[in-house]
């Protein structure tokens, strides 16, 4: 064995090695990003996840051995997604302004995504674990693992589709809401979040501050609302 694979062997078997590479992978992407001059096709999250996956292929690392050093990073989505109050008390005179467009437009966008999902799984011959999978796929990570978990799907599939989605929204968000002409902050802000969760909402603030505050607010009411929505839906395709 040579030294440098010694010196790997021993690096791998320390938990805090891929803790490490995880914060080195999104600063990196973060680098890029900014270099890039926040353009949305060089998403930093993404290109943390290419990074890592190139890094866990090239290494021959499992997926569980890098998670069980990763997993304070996992740990720390439940503090984030209750932290998501936080933005919605800041903008409560904002919110109860515009309360019955937010609640017309969280139950159209909720719906729209689950159902297009489920839809679109049934076409193509999907059973019924990978629907489940599918059905919380627009909620935040640690909500849609529970909601998955509890319809019978697959958690560990269902937080890749999560990732996927925020992700793809992150990217064409801007570009689609300026081709459709929308200029309110927020009605970007709270579609972005409803759709593309905490990803897009991460975007969201990169672009406005208000657009961000309503990102967050319609990623928060959207994990509740899909708590509910989803097993409704699930079950009239099944």
């Amino acid at each position: 064995m040579t030294d440098a694979a010694l010196i790997w062997s021993y690096l791998a078997s320390k938990p805090l090695l891929w803790l490490t590479a995880t914060l080195v992978a999104y600063w990196a992407g973060d680098a890029i990003f900014r270099a890039a001059r926040r353009s949305p096709f060089a998403n930093p999250v993404m290109l943390a996840v290419v990074f890592l996956a190139v890094l866990l292929t090239a290494t021959g690392t499992p997926y569980q051995s890098y998670f069980e050093g990763a997993q304070f990073v996992h740990f720390m989505l439940g503090p984030a997604t209750v932290c998501l109050a936080i933005p919605l008390h800041t903008n409560l005179p904002k919110v109860r302004r515009a309360l019955v467009p937010i609640l017309v437009a969280l139950g159209a966008g909720s719906f729209t995504a689950v159902a297009s999902a489920l839809a679109i799984a049934k076409l193509l011959g999907a059973d019924a674990v990978l629907m489940a999978t599918l059905a919380p796929k627009s909620a935040t990570a640690p909500v849609a693992i529970g909601i998955s978990e509890s319809l019978g799907g697959q958690p560990t599939l269902t937080a890749v589709l999560v990732l996927l989605t925020g992700m793809i929204g992150a990217i064409f968000v801007t570009p689609m809401l300026n081709a459709l002409g929308l200029r309110d902050w927020r009605a970007r802000g709270f579609a972005t979040g409803v759709a593309a969760h905490g990803i897009g909402t991460a975007r969201a603030f990169q672009v406005h501050d208000t657009a961000g505050a309503f990102a967050s607010i319609g990623m928060g009411l959207n994990a509740v609302l899909t708590a509910f929505l989803a097993p409704l839906v699930l079950h009239l395709f099944l």
